[in-house]
């Protein structure tokens, strides 16, 4: 399944990018008008409408109909390491580039138990320190026990969005925050439970298999 395949008509943009998206197609559509008065406004106006179109795609938020599993990916991207903890879980770290979908889903269903954010660096998140980043990190009490997932803000994703607090209940696959241009989402698999990915595959959010049947 394509992460991309959305219609114009239906396009949906992720919530909390507006700070960045008004006021680019504002200053669009203000040149644009400003052409009609003299040409000279085209070099502003084909600048920022282009701008304009590329944030409509890079804060886009497609529908998605959840894949099967225990466990699905949190994020759209490229798996960038599978790392063994001293505590017996699997991480498995996913790399979000700039053209990703950048809205973060529930790996399982259940309860939120805690958000909390961390402050720290922002080392480009294909860096092996860019776990050091200003992160957001979550734990869900879920059917196979407690599920941890962390948001990583990258050198050009400086800000996390949560969408839903300590205490909601989130259905797998349900959306439930955004990263501003992509970074890195690390989920921790329990211990026992092998991951179905490998280094270099692709993942969509909410959608692909994580954990081996």
């Amino acid at each position: 399944m394509s992460n991309d395949s959305v219609s114009p008509r239906a396009l949906r943009l992720a919530r909390g990018v507006s700070p960045w998206l008004a006021p680019t197609a504002t200053a669009a559509a203000v040149t644009a008008l400003l052409t009609r008065r003299s040409a000279k406004w085209a070099f502003a106006a084909v600048p920022l409408a282009a701008l304009t179109g590329g944030m409509l795609w890079f804060f886009r938020d497609p529908e998605r109909t959840p894949g099967f599993g225990r466990l699905l990916s949190p994020a759209d991207g490229v798996v960038q390491s599978i790392d063994p903890i001293e505590d017996g879980r699997t991480r498995v770290a996913i790399f979000m580039s700039p053209v990703n979908v950048h809205v973060n889903r529930a790996p399982a269903a259940g309860t939120v138990t805690s958000v909390e954010h961390v402050s720290g660096g922002f080392t480009p998140a294909f860096n092996k320190d860019s776990d050091k980043n200003e992160r957001v990190v979550w734990h869900f009490d879920t059917p196979l026990g407690d599920i941890e997932m962390v948001q990583i803000a990258g050198a050009v994703a400086r800000r996390i969005i949560p969408y839903v607090p300590v205490g909601a209940k989130v259905a797998q696959g349900a959306r439930v925050g955004l990263i501003r241009l992509g970074s890195r989402v690390d989920v921790y698999l329990p211990e026992g439970i092998q991951p179905a990915v490998t280094v270099g595959d692709k993942t969509v959010a909410g959608v692909t298999r994580i954990d081996r049947a």
